[in-house]
């Protein structure tokens, strides 16, 4: 198995991402586009999300279908982001029908980076409606990681977070990809150290091929996050990592529940501590439904496990890709462990 070319989400087919950022705000909005409407679930498992229209996601619910989901900065601010993506996504005629009108499902997540040096001044006009809008009409098969999107403004315990992608090809059929906005309370790396708690599931060199430390420090076994290290001013709620996970195997919505679940294993693998009160982690699930699995029990425990090996991965790609800014309130991964 190898990632597949772009290693991108957007490797599994019928998919496009849209980015778009403000530089002075520190802030910005990622849309994960289908070509065609396609089954999607969640699985919330931090103890403080931000959400818009998740609650349709469940299995037992009506709506089947999105026509996008929508992953932004702002903290509650950015819930407007998805309303933005649902304008511009009706202006070009996508969306659920109920007789004449044409509603876009735009599911939407939140990450908070309001206090990560940029300018929240915006009285009562927010930049995410707009950039929801703009991420819309940016979307393409390729697009940046690092400081870009929803990740543009994020913060780890200790470094810049960043927007983060993978993918992988499936070993009996089809693609799995990741798309992740990494903002944690946590930290992506051993301690002090270079090494990505992903290291055991890189491909590739994808970020840095540093692999796994050949002695454990003493900080391995020490949590440390933005609350202890103080990295953030004031409050320890500045978090919450958001993403989605992609197949084109045909998936319901109960089966893409489930996988949205073992997904949550990326996390804990990637970022430490995860899945925290203060933090909101979230993974959406999402079907493109092109292949049918031969064997569906085997493929659905599969793809589980190894959508949870490509969130890892693009976790630390996240973070790996991050670049410097004006105003920053942590270092960058390349600026410093780069020289390493």
């Amino acid at each position: 198995m190898s990632p597949t070319p772009r290693n991108l989400i957007t490797d599994v087919p019928g998919l496009k991402v849209g980015n778009a950022h403000c530089e002075k705000t520190k802030s910005g909005v990622t849309v994960l586009i289908p070509d065609e409407q396609a089954v999607a679930s969640v699985a919330i498992m931090g103890g403080a999300p931000g959400t818009r229209d998740v609650a349709l996601l469940e299995p037992e619910q009506t709506v089947n279908a999105i026509d996008a989901l929508v992953l932004s900065g702002g903290s509650a601010f950015g819930l407007d982001a998805g309303s933005g993506a649902q304008v511009r996504l009706a202006e070009l005629g996508k969306g659920f029908s109920v007789g004449s009108a044409v509603i876009p499902i735009t599911p939407t997540a939140i990450l908070f980076d309001l206090l990560n040096g940029g300018d929240k001044s915006w009285g009562r006009n927010p930049v995410y409606r707009e950039m929801g809008i703009e991420a819309v009409d940016n979307a393409a098969d390729e697009f940046e990681l690092g400081t870009a999107g929803a990740g543009f403004g994020a913060t780890t315990a200790d470094l810049k977070g960043g927007l983060g992608s993978a993918s992988l090809a499936l070993p009996r059929s089809g693609t799995v990809g990741a798309l992740i906005a990494v903002n944690a309370l946590g930290r992506t790396t051993i301690g002090d150290t270079p090494y990505f708690w992903a290291a055991p599931s890189e491909q590739n060199e994808e970020f840095g091929g540093l692999g796994w430390p050949t002695e454990m420090s003493g900080m391995d076994r020490t949590v440390q996050t933005k609350f202890t290290l103080g990295t953030i001013d004031l409050s320890p709620n500045t978090n919450t990592t958001i993403g989605v996970v992609a197949t084109d195997l045909i998936l319901t919505k109960s089966e893409a529940k489930r996988i949205a679940t073992a997904a949550h294993d990326g996390y804990a693998r990637a970022l430490w501590p995860a899945h925290t009160p203060m933090d909101g982690d979230l993974l959406f699930v999402i079907s493109t439904g092109k292949r049918k699995m031969q064997e569906p029990m085997v493929e659905l425990l599969e793809l589980g496990a190894y959508a949870a090996q490509t969130v890892s991965r693009a976790i630390a790609r996240g973070v790996y890709s991050a670049s410097k800014y004006p105003g920053d309130t942590v270092p960058t991964w390349k600026c410093q462990h780069g020289s390493r």
